[in-house]
Order: C-alpha cells, then sequence, then structure tokens
C-alpha cells in the first residue's frame, strides 16, 4: 500500500540496507531536504519522475538531489530489491561528485561493474555500519566512507570523462551565450551534424538531450544569481534566457523543487553546497 511518508531529517548521514518484497514503495510529494544514494544490490527497483519510470538494476547508483519528489518500488518484473541506502548532507566540496548524468530533473545515475563496483559497496557497507554505530564521531566516519564511495563512483562517470571535441564544441558556445534561444538545428549546425546525430552524442556523454543540456546550464546559472546576488526574479530569467517570469518559474521548480523566490529564502546547513 502506497502512502505520504513522513520527511526525515539528518544531521549528517543515515545509512542503511534493504531487502524488501514486491509490496515496498515509498512515495514523498516534496522529496527530502537532504541527498539520497541508492545502491541496487540485486532485484530492481523502479524511480518514477511523474511522467517516465526508470529502472535501478545491480550495479546502478541512483542519486535523487534535495526537494526532488521521491516515487520509488520494487520493480514488480523482478519481485524483490536489495539496496544500501544513505541520506546525506553533502560537504561543500563534493560539488563536482554530485555532478551525475542526469534521467529527469533531480534524478541522477551511473552504472559500476568490476572493481569500482566492489570498492563502492565495500565503502557503503562501512558506511551503514558506521551510521549505526554509538561512537562520538560514527556521523563523520560514516560520511568519511560515503565519500570513498562517492571518489570510487566518479572513476565511473561519463562527465568526468574527456569529451568528444565536437559536444565540447556546442558547450563552450552554448554557455557564452546562454540567452539565445538555441533551437536543435543551431546547436547542430554549430559542428556541421546532422540533429539525430548530435542528439546521440550529447546523450551518450552527457546523459541529456541538447536542448536539455541547455536548460541545465540555465537553471544553474539561475540558481547561482538567486544565491549570490539580490536581483528580482525576472531579471533572473531574463539573464538566463527566459523573456517570461512565469514560465523560467516553473522549469526552475521542476529543476530544483523550490520557485525560485522561495529557493532564495530557504535555510542552506553550514556544510551543505547551495
Amino acid at each position: 500500500m502506497r502512502s505520504e511518508a513522513i520527511i526525515p531529517v539528518y544531521v549528517r548521514i543515515s545509512a542503511g540496507h534493504f531487502d524488501e518484497d514486491a509490496d515496498y514503495a515509498t512515495f514523498r510529494s516534496r522529496g527530502t531536504d537532504d541527498w539520497l544514494l541508492i545502491h541496487t544490490l540485486a532485484g530492481a527497483g523502479r524511480f518514477g519522475d511523474g511522467e517516465q519510470v526508470h529502472r535501478a538494476e545491480p550495479g546502478q547508483v541512483t542519486l535523487i538531489t534535495p526537494g526532488t519528489p521521491h516515487d520509488y518500488r520494487t520493480d514488480p518484473d523482478a519481485g524483490r530489491w536489495q539496496f544500501y541506502f544513505a541520506h546525506f548532507r553533502a560537504r561543500s566540496d563534493w560539488r563536482s561528485l554530485l555532478d551525475w548524468p542526469a534521467l529527469s530533473p533531480g534524478l541522477h545515475q551511473l552504472t559500476v561493474d568490476g572493481n569500482i563496483r566492489e570498492q563502492v559497496e565495500t565503502n557503503l557497507a562501512d558506511a551503514v555500519r558506521w551510521s549505526h554505530s554509538l561512537l562520538r564521531q560514527s556521523g563523520l566516519l560514516g560520511l568519511n566512507r560515503l565519500e570513498a564511495a562517492l571518489l570510487w563512483c566518479d572513476l565511473a562517470n561519463p562527465l568526468t570523462q574527456p569529451l568528444d571535441p565536437r559536444v565540447r564544441d556546442v558547450v563552450r558556445t552554448v554557455e557564452e551565450d546562454l540567452r539565445r534561444q538555441w533551437t536543435l538545428a543551431d546547436l547542430a549546425r554549430i559542428v556541421d551534424l546532422s540533429e539525430s546525430r548530435i542528439s546521440h552524442l550529447f546523450r551518450s556523454q552527457l546523459g541529456l538531450s541538447p536542448l536539455g543540456f541547455v536548460e541545465q546550464r540555465r537553471m544553474l546559472l539561475a540558481a547561482q544569481l538567486l544565491d549570490l546576488t539580490s536581483r528580482p526574479v525576472g531579471a533572473v530569467a531574463a539573464e538566463v534566457g527566459y523573456a517570461d517570469p512565469l514560465y523560467f518559474s516553473a522549469r526552475f521548480k521542476r529543476q530544483y523543487g523550490l520557485s525560485p523566490r522561495a529557493y532564495r529564502r530557504r535555510p542552506i546547513p553550514a556544510d551543505e553546497p547551495s
């Protein structure tokens, strides 16, 4: 039976190991105020984003950003789902470690195998153990093991691998002019490729469509402007290429789970990146 789950609050890290049957499901319409990492060990899970369903199979690590609605359950085709999980407050220097390919706004996933998978699972098992310990520094020890798992994940992250020069050229051109109303045809012309070819390259290397990448970069800049300036929301919208502030606000809320004004007012813990 599915129900609205209580939003948990964690000081540093809360990790665990679940082995659930086909009835397992979790739904949080507002997400949580921390990050959630789930590494599938056996069976399979399903993550919904309101429009699509994304599968999580053994060796896949799924990351949900703060404020992103949670809608996940055991995949009925698998019948069981065994996984490690960790709710955590991200340290300020982890930003690059948490920049993973996106399945949808706020929902990210990596696939790890071989020695990398072994190291990820070993470190997550230690994070679970320290999370349940009563020692005075257990929270920091658990966070330390989670950081080690993230560092191993980073070795399998396609976003940290050298980019195809054509993708790099498009990325550089877009970031030089985020205000421009880019079309897929515009982006393809930058490197003299077909629309289908540039779309394939972006999805294989960045996990996003070309226009999805444009929006992601716009929203990242918008978040920085909201954090670091006092510009009105309409001015921020114009700065990142949105003539309609209402449409910008709707897209921003889809990405961050908060309206631009609510995002600017949110409390930011000292050990969490903005």
